[in-house]
C-alpha cells in the first residue's frame, strides 16, 4: 500500500491510498479518482513534506540521529550577521519606526531588554531571541 498526496485542478488537497504506484497512475488515467470537495476528476500527486525509508534504503543510525547544535546555532548565527542590519542597543526603537512604517523595512538585529522584549510583543511586533555562541579560532 502507498498513500499519495493529492491536488485537483482547482486547488484541493486530499489524500488517498492506492496498492502501488501503477494502480494510482491507472486509476489516475482511466478518470476515477476524484476531489472529494468538488468532484473534480483532474487530480495529480503534490508534493510530499515527508518520505518512508524502504528496507533497503537504511542509512547508519549515527547519520540519523546526530547532530552538532553548537554548528546549527553557527549556522544560524552566521545567517543572521550575513543578511540583517545590526542595530544594536536601538533594536526595540527601530523595530517601533519600522511597524509603524516610520523606518524602511528590513531585516535589523540587536539586543533588548526584557521590559523592551514585553513592549515588542504588546505593539505586535514578531521577533526571534537567538542565543550567540562565542566564536573560537578555527
Amino acid at each position: 500500500m502507498i498513500a499519495y498526496d493529492l491536488i485537483c485542478s482547482n486547488g484541493h488537497t486530499f489524500e488517498c491510498w492506492f496498492k502501488d504506484s501503477d494502480s494510482f497512475l491507472k486509476q489516475q488515467s482511466s478518470g476515477v479518482i476524484d476531489c472529494p470537495v468538488c468532484n473534480d476528476h483532474r487530480v495529480e500527486r503534490a508534493l510530499s513534506p515527508f518520505a518512508i525509508r524502504r528496507n533497503g534504503e537504511k542509512k547508519k543510525e549515527k547519520e540519523l540521529t546526530e547532530v552538532n547544535p553548537r554548528q546549527v546555532l553557527k549556522s544560524i548565527q552566521d545567517y543572521v550577521e550575513k543578511h540583517f542590519e545590526d542595530v544594536g542597543l536601538d533594536f526595540t526603537k527601530e523595530a517601533l519606526k519600522i511597524h509603524y512604517g516610520e523606518s524602511k523595512q528590513r531585516n535589523i538585529r540587536g539586543t533588548a531588554t526584557a521590559e523592551q522584549e514585553n513592549l515588542l510583543k504588546e505593539e505586535g511586533i514578531q521577533f526571534l531571541k537567538i542565543p550567540i555562541i562565542k566564536r573560537l579560532d578555527n
